[in-house]
């Protein structure tokens, strides 16, 4: 089993995290077993600092984040607060044994203050059998944006339980057509907070945000055809990053944000070709007959996995773009598509293999094919998180398509949007 020693700093420039306790080698969590056995945690109510405080409401709310972002990281069972023995509890000498009597294998306890739009958080983390606390962290940021300062906080412990960093604290875009019409929203991890990025009143999808955070690139029919687009998430601003005839779509940003592969159809069949961020072409990569679409970069920018058409069916390619060699990898399956490529090096795509879309995983090499999700419904287009270790999806198991997110291997699937209309084409940034 892979130990990792707590204990790390954090350093944010949004928010100002402090450290406030040593580590002590306790807890450990095997990220890589292929199966977890999941931790007990019971989280209390936070105390205000002030008798006089006004946002009584955030008692409750920012313990609510801590739980759903522990829950959605599939590492945790929270332990309901029907089940507590005592409705408050000390913040610096809990009484570990009411706790230890519910069966936790950890305490968080928290307090928090309020002035003006300011928010000062105080987060701790006991080991209850041990009777040790393992962490602490003092956060400040704005009362407005308190769900983004207790993402930093839960990211931080996550890291001192396995040593990586955590993924609250990322971004999504996706389409929706919640308005009548396909546009780009961009939201927290966790379906909060979304944002209307593209307001086209048309069809708006595929969007791929940069490396850095700073753009996105997605197709839109707002000029009677398919034309490529990229915008400064920053200023607002965008322009036409390809708009020659027939198709210009499914951009993908290579690892170090300086060029993306898209798909063009130049020469009657779409094929995949190189372009830099001003929209001239480096490269032709594909030159065969049918349907070359859907690119997406392996990690270290060498290869781009793709969808053809070629063999006669939809099936997943590598191209390697030093040499230009091409192989097919899948097999099974009479429709694959939608692949996308992991830190850790697997390829995620989706499998028709019965009468319906799920969502399998592949080496580079085409061994170790995995059936990740087994649905009557279409489960379709997912995409890593930034650390490979979770995957956001789309499906209709439930009637409209929404939002989903679980772990690599397929546990822990949880429905992360409930908005009108169909939620389609997820992306996962930093």
């Amino acid at each position: 089993m892979r130990r990792l020693r707590l204990g790390s700093i954090f350093q944010s420039f949004l928010l100002s995290l402090i450290f406030c306790s040593s580590s002590f080698p306790i807890i450990y969590i095997d990220i890589n077993a292929p199966s977890i056995k999941k931790l007990k945690v019971a989280i209390a109510d936070f105390f205000p600092m002030d008798k006089d405080e006004k946002r009584k409401d955030l008692s409750e709310r920012l313990p609510m984040v801590i739980r759903n972002d522990l829950l959605l990281s599939g590492y945790f069972k929270v332990i309901e607060k029907e089940a507590y023995l005592t409705k408050k509890t000390h913040f610096e000498r809990p009484n570990l044994a009411d706790w230890s009597a519910i069966g936790a294998d950890l305490l968080i306890v928290g307090r928090y203050r309020t002035i003006g739009e300011s928010l000062q958080v105080e987060v701790r983390m006991y080991d209850v059998y041990w009777g040790k606390r393992i962490f602490g962290k003092r956060a400040l940021g704005k009362v407005r944006y308190y769900r983004y300062v207790m993402h930093r906080i839960d990211d931080e412990i996550i890291k001192e339980l396995t040593g990586e960093e955590g993924i609250f604290s990322t971004k999504i875009a996706f389409v929706s057509d919640r308005t009548g019409n396909k546009e780009i929203y961009i939201a927290d991890y966790d379906g909060y907070n979304v944002k209307q990025i593209t307001f086209h009143r048309s069809i708006s999808i595929l969007p791929s945000i940069s490396p850095d955070g700073k753009k996105l690139v997605y197709t839109s029919y707002t000029k009677k055809g398919p034309v490529l687009y990229i915008k400064d998430l920053e200023s607002g601003k965008e322009r036409i990053l390809s708009s020659r005839p027939g198709l210009n779509s499914a951009a993908s940003w290579s690892p170090d944000g300086k060029m993306l592969a898209i798909t063009l159809s130049l020469k009657g069949n779409p094929d995949i070709y190189l372009i830099d961020t001003e929209g001239n072409i480096i490269k032709r990569l594909t030159k065969y007959w049918g349907i070359d679409t859907a690119p997406c970069f392996s990690p270290d920018g060498k290869k781009i996995a793709f969808v053809s058409n070629r063999s006669g069916s939809p099936q997943i390619y590598v191209h390697e773009l030093e040499t230009g060699r091409e192989y097919r990898i899948t097999y099974e399956g009479k429709y694959n598509s939608s692949p996308s490529w992991s830190k850790l090096n697997i390829i995620a795509y989706s499998c028709m293999i019965e009468d319906h879309f799920d969502i399998c995983t592949i080496k580079p090499d085409g061994t170790d094919m995995k059936r990740l999700t087994r649905n009557k419904g279409n489960d379709e287009n997912p995409c890593w998180s930034p650390d490979g270790r979770y995957i956001i999806f789309t499906s209709n198991r439930t009637g409209r398509y929404q939002l989903y997110i679980m772990t690599a291997n397929g546990m822990n699937q949880t429905r992360i949007t409930s908005f009108e209309g169909n939620q389609t084409d997820p992306f996962w940034s930093r």
